[in-house]
């Protein structure tokens, strides 16, 4: 049956075949014409040339029985002039069957060009053949009603399960399916966590407040003191729970696609330079550094860029000791420009630095410390990132100090 097939030609391979050759005649059959109407107006036009210059050409014909008698005759209002074309027929005759012959030659040498092609293409003419063998043969469903058995078989809610027939000729369908199936449980999962996060970081504030309420509505209504701390409490867990909100609003919109951006020409260093001043103005305890650049102009949004610097300066000034140093600057790096934020700071684990920017993921020293937030200012960092077609890379030693560098392309 192989040998059956090999001999066959698909009509793949016959239609290359044929356009091949028809696009060989046709070209050498241009290449004959063209040569036949450039020597004729070259004759015509010599022969022009050879009229007094006094007279008008009005119009012309050929006339003669043969090849040795015909003549070019030009005629003038006054006067005939006549041209033999005896010997440029001859002539012209020679060269076209110089170029005949060149042209014979050619295609005999393309029928040795043509079985080398083919040899090369065999493969794909008897992958061509069995596909045509293989549509004429009738479509056998059994195959697909067991896949769509496997895919019924997965439970909805199993994180790990998988689609397995055992049928080795599915075998790549269900890698494919297999590997759409883990992205959408690993996508579920990652809700599922969000959803638990943000209920759990919403349920801090509310309780403390309702704890004060319950403090106010016991001792508070004649106890100054008790009245005061709890009034201070609840306004301090109603702004943190306003942020949580707000924060939680902007990644909704961004996963949607609601976040909108408004792109313009911005000068980075002079965005930087605001926050490090703003920075110096609110926060005392740090000392503020500004590296400037010239010629650090990107495409951005000026609200969502200056919103990530600070969110990276926030964060450092939060980690960082009194007293300490956290430099801010910019940079024009040839292939692109780039802003850092460095601190001195407790750094961050080896191991939790790929997690950073998960959201609400916050490290055991974060969580234990009295610097609080949710754990969503990174995650919004990188979403507006991202969202510029930036990267971002986070270089940091334990008790060191943490560098974040931003480069936009």
């Amino acid at each position: 049956m192989n040998n059956n097939i090999s001999k066959r030609t698909s009509s793949i391979a016959r239609g290359i075949n044929t356009a091949f050759w028809f696009n060989k005649l046709k070209a050498f059959f241009t290449l004959d014409l063209l040569i036949l109407l450039v020597s004729l107006g070259l004759f015509g036009y010599k022969s022009y040339q050879s009229i007094p210059e006094n007279e008008i050409v009005r119009s012309f014909s050929i006339t003669g029985d043969n090849y040795s008698n015909v003549v070019l005759n030009l005629f003038s209002e006054s006067s005939l002039y006549s041209f033999p074309m005896g010997e440029y027929i001859f002539f012209m005759g020679i060269v076209l069957i110089a170029v005949v012959s060149y042209q014979l030659l050619n295609l005999l040498f393309s029928l040795t060009h043509t079985t080398r092609i083919r040899r090369k293409l065999r493969p794909l003419n008897e992958l061509a053949m069995k596909a045509e063998a293989i549509s004429e043969v009738p479509l056998d469903t059994t195959k697909f009603e067991e896949l769509e058995e496997a895919i019924l078989k997965v439970p909805a809610d199993g994180n790990g399960a998988r689609i397995s027939t055992g049928d080795r000729d599915l075998a790549s369908i269900e890698a494919a399916l297999n590997s759409l199936l883990y992205r959408m449980q690993e996508a579920r999962l990652q809700q599922a966590r969000f959803v638990d996060d943000a209920s759990h970081e919403l349920r801090t504030p509310i309780a403390v407040i309702q704890g004060y309420v319950n403090m106010l509505d016991r001792w508070g209504k004649d106890d100054p003191a008790v009245l005061d701390e709890s009034i201070q409490a609840i306004k301090n867990e109603s702004e943190n729970m306003k942020e949580l909100i707000d924060q939680l609003l902007f990644l909704a919109r961004g996963d949607n696609g609601r976040q909108k951006l408004t792109m313009e020409r911005i000068d980075l260093a002079e965005i930087m330079k605001e926050v490090w001043e703003e920075s110096t103005m609110i926060d005392p305890d740090h000392k503020y550094l500004f590296e400037e650049n010239e010629n650090c102009f990107i495409n951005g949004d000026p609200a969502m860029i200056k919103q990530s610097i600070r969110i990276f300066v926030q964060n450092a000034a939060k980690y960082s000791d009194k007293g300490n140093n956290i430099k801010l600057a910019v940079k024009n790096t040839g292939n692109g420009i780039s802003y850092m934020v460095q601190d001195e700071g407790i750094g961050i684990a080896g191991e939790e630095l790929s997690h950073i920017f998960e959201r609400f993921y916050r490290s055991d020293k974060a969580r234990s410390s009295a610097t609080g937030g949710s754990g969503l200012g990174l995650s919004i960092a990188k979403w507006i990132i991202d969202a510029h077609k930036g990267t971002v890379e986070v270089l940091s030693r334990q008790e060191i100090g943490t560098r974040i560098t931003v480069t936009f392309a």
